[in-house]
C-alpha cells in the first residue's frame, strides 16, 4: 500500500486577485447556478508559503474560467486551525472556498478542533508534491534500499525539518521504518535548505526534500537523489532518471496534496458548479504553470473521489501518529 499526505506553511496578510473575463461555466449566463456575490478564497496560512501560492493560483484560474470575482484572504494561526475553524462557520455559503492541504487531516488528529475533512465539501485535488531521498554525491549508497539496509546494521542520521512528527520528511522516514524495520536517527533543522547544508557538511547522512528545494544542488552534482517517494517518475530532464522507491522494491509514496474545498452544507448545484469550474481550471495555462513551477505531479481528482482520497490519507496519517 502506498501513502500520500501533506504539510503546513507560514504567516499572513490579505490580498486580491484581478478580475477575469472568460465566459462563465455551466451556462450561468442563461439562468443556471451562480455563487451569491463575489467569492472569497481563504488561505489558512500566511502570505508567501506553499498554501498561499496554491490559493492564489486556484483563485486566478477559477476567476478566469467563471468570470466571478475571487479575492484571496490569508487567515493564519494555530498551524491552520484559525483559518479552518473560521471556514467551518461559513457552512452553506457557496461563495467561500479554501486552499487545502494536509493540515485539514492532521489538525483533527493532533489538536482539539471542531472539524475534520467531513465537515466540508471536497472540490478538487490539484496534484501531489512528493519528496526525494537525497545523499551526498560521494555516498556509497546508490539506492533507497541501500540506505535501508545500512540503517538496519549501522547508525544512519537523517536530517529533518522541525520537531513535529507531521512534517513531510518525518512522515516519509516513519513510513519507511514501518515498512522495513529500519531505524533512522533524526536531527531537526529549521528548513530544507538548512538540512541540505547539513548534508553537504557531513552532519547527516540522508535527507528527504521536495524536488524544488534540491534541484540546484542536484544539477550542480554536489548531491544525488536515490529515489523519489512518488507514484511515478518525474519527467524533468534533471529527475527523469531517478527511479521511484516502488521501482526499487520499497512500497512507500508520499506527498503533500494541494487542493481546494467549499464549506459544508452547500447545494448539489453549487458543488457541481465548483467541480465544473475546477475541471475547466485543470485544462488552463494557469494550472499548467502552477504545476510545472512548483514541480508537483498533476494527479487531479474531484468531488467524491477527492473525499475518498482524504479518507484514505487520514487513515495513513493515523498510522504514522500511532507508531
Amino acid at each position: 500500500m502506498s501513502f500520500t499526505l501533506t504539510a503546513v506553511a507560514l504567516a499572513g496578510t490579505v490580498a486580491l486577485t484581478g478580475c477575469g473575463a472568460s465566459a462563465p461555466v455551466n451556462g450561468s449566463d442563461s439562468g443556471a447556478f451562480r455563487p451569491k456575490g463575489d467569492v472569497k478564497m481563504v488561505v489558512p496560512f500566511g502570505a508567501g508559503g506553499g498554501s498561499d501560492l496554491s490559493g492564489r493560483a486556484i483563485a486566478a484560474g477559477l476567476e478566469e474560467g467563471t468570470g466571478v470575482n475571487i479575492s484571496v484572504e490569508n487567515r493564519e494561526g494555530g498551524s491552520g486551525a484559525v483559518g479552518y475553524s473560521n471556514f467551518l462557520s461559513q457552512k452553506g455559503k457557496d461563495n467561500f472556498l479554501l486552499a487545502a492541504e494536509t493540515a485539514l487531516l492532521a489538525l483533527p488528529l493532533t489538536q482539539n478542533v471542531q472539524f475534520d475533512y467531513k465537515s466540508f465539501t471536497p472540490i478538487m485535488k490539484l496534484g501531489d508534491d512528493y519528496t526525494l531521498m537525497v545523499v551526498k554525491s560521494d555516498s556509497k549508497n546508490q539506492t533507497c534500499p541501500d540506505v535501508v539496509n545500512e540503517a538496519k546494521k549501522n547508525r544512519v542520521v537523517a536530517g529533518v525539518t522541525g520537531t513535529t512528527s507531521l512534517t513531510l520528511d518525518q512522515v516519509v522516514f516513519t513510513l519507511t521504518e514501518q515498512k522495513t524495520g529500519a531505524k533512522f536517527d533524526r536531527v531537526p533543522f529549521e528548513s530544507g535548505s538548512e538540512a541540505i547544508t547539513a548534508l553537504l557538511g557531513g552532519q547527516v547522512d540522508i535527507i528527504s526534500v521536495n524536488p524544488g528545494e534540491a534541484l540546484g544542488q542536484i544539477q550542480a552534482g554536489s548531491i544525488k537523489a536515490l529515489c523519489s517517494f512518488s507514484d511515478k517518475r518525474y519527467t524533468s530532464d534533471t529527475l527523469k532518471d531517478v527511479p521511484t522507491a516502488k521501482e526499487q522494491g520499497l512500497d512507500v509514496s508520499f506527498a503533500q496534496f494541494r487542493g481546494f474545498i467549499a464549506p459544508g452544507g452547500i447545494s448539489e448545484e453549487a458543488k457541481k458548479y465548483w467541480i465544473d469550474a475546477a475541471k475547466k481550471f485543470e485544462s488552463s495555462d494557469e494550472y499548467k504553470k502552477y504545476i510545472e513551477k512548483n514541480m508537483l505531479q498533476a494527479n487531479a481528482v474531484y468531488g467524491d473521489d477527492f473525499g475518498a482520497f482524504l479518507e484514505n490519507n487520514t487513515a495513513a496519517l493515523n498510522s504514522v501518529l500511532s507508531e
